[in-house]
């Protein structure tokens, strides 16, 4: 079993979802790869586009999060630092049947 020593804040600050002042309710935390609209699937372990239909892509906690993109980038990203990763608020349309990025498509330089 591989150990996940990276830093609380390699993937972004840690933050509480009942914290932020959004528009929309998050429905839970997601691990997002920047520059696209994929988020980390708990069940395959890859990464889905928000409108996958198979894609289970929301943690209950900032922790549980973490944990899954950190075993993601030990095994895809020799070094960690190039992980292009982040945790972010997520939400679950029940209409269209698909996630939500609260934040849209994040870019992975400014």
């Amino acid at each position: 079993m591989m150990r996940n020593n990276l830093p609380a804040d390699i993937f972004g600050d840690p933050f509480l979802l009942e914290a932020l002042p959004l528009p929309r309710q998050p429905a839970g935390y997601a691990v997002q790869r920047l520059d696209t609209d994929t988020l980390l699937d708990q069940v395959s372990g890859n990464f889905l586009p928000v409108r996958s239909t198979e894609l289970q892509g929301l943690f209950a906690t900032f922790a549980e999060a973490h944990a899954a993109a950190g075993a993601w980038v030990q095994i895809h990203c020799p070094p960690p630092a190039d992980h292009h990763l982040a945790i972010v608020p997520a939400g679950f349309d029940p209409v269209l049947k698909r996630h939500v990025l609260i934040y849209g498509v994040l870019c992975g330089r400014p």
